[in-house]
């Protein structure tokens, strides 16, 4: 166990869909002081997704870890059991009899990778090489082809479509083709 005091983040088994819930439950203890000097911060990592519906470009959020919420805390009996009597959770990440604190490079690598999934969205949709695909926008709407490269980072594909009878690349966005 940590020193008296000392806050290491540890994350928390939810029930499904009970993320939000719970992160609301232990900010509103954190806020009417009942959980002062054990709970720093609770996160819900999140990040932002694009897709298309209806021709619209649309941009949502979703979570980046389905049933977890992470805590930061200086761990003691009082914290453990506030955390275990909140409503939608399921228990601690970690060994059967106490939880197990994430290495702060873990830390550092959630955080940042949630800052940049919620700066950046990601396509909602991913596509393989080799893959067959129908434009849906643009120019070259209807044509089907074939993905021949990827660029997830940039949410650009390469699509193979055959014009005047040869194959010919386009690079397309991802909101651009769908799946046939």
């Amino acid at each position: 166990m940590a020193p008296e005091g000392q806050k290491n983040w540890y994350v928390i088994h939810t029930l499904t869909g009970q993320e939000e819930k719970v992160r609301a439950a232990l900010q509103k203890a954190l806020d009417s002081g009942s959980a002062a000097g054990m709970i720093s911060q609770v996160l819900v990592p999140m990040e932002k997704v694009s897709e298309v519906k209806g021709g619209k470009k649309k941009i949502s959020e979703r979570h980046v870890f389905p049933g977890y919420v992470l805590v930061e805390m200086a761990l003691s009996d009082e914290a453990w059991y506030l955390i275990k009597t909140t409503p939608g959770v399921a228990g601690f990440v970690g060994a059967r009899t106490k939880p197990v604190p994430l290495r702060p490079e873990e830390v550092k690598q959630i955080l940042r990778a949630t800052q940049e999934k919620m700066e950046k969205p990601t396509p909602k949709v991913s596509f393989d090489r080799g893959e067959s695909v129908r434009v849906t926008e643009g120019p070259f709407n209807n044509l089907t082809g074939v993905v021949e490269e990827l660029n997830p980072e940039k949410g650009k594909l390469k699509v193979m479509v055959p014009i005047l009878g040869r194959a010919t690349p386009i690079e397309l966005e991802y909101w651009q083709v769908e799946k046939i």
